[in-house]
């Protein structure tokens, strides 16, 4: 298995997100492309010491962006939204 350094890349920390983990109790993430939802949910215990009750992923795609004549295309990435078990909580920012 891969460290969890390399499948969890970053929480996305958005309204949305920061409203469905506090009625929801649901966390996303930004994962690595060819990680699945086993080694996800593995990663995420391990990182957090939390029980993990069920895992949703998304390929998103890249947007295509334009600068003058200039085309280019942002980059595709995979979501993960993990919903903890009741009881379990993670911490991003709280406190500070």
């Amino acid at each position: 298995m891969k460290p969890y350094g390399k499948i969890i890349l970053r929480p996305l920390l958005t309204e949305k997100n920061a409203a469905m983990k506090e009625m929801q109790n649901r966390v996303a993430f930004e994962v690595a492309r060819d990680a699945n939802k086993l080694e996800i949910k593995r990663a995420v215990e391990e990182a957090f010491k939390v029980s993990v009750d069920a895992v949703n992923v998304a390929n998103v795609k890249g947007k295509v962006k334009r600068l003058g004549r200039n085309i280019g295309k942002r980059r595709d990435w995979k979501k993960a939204v993990v919903t903890l078990k009741e009881g379990d909580t993670i911490e991003f920012f709280e406190g500070v």
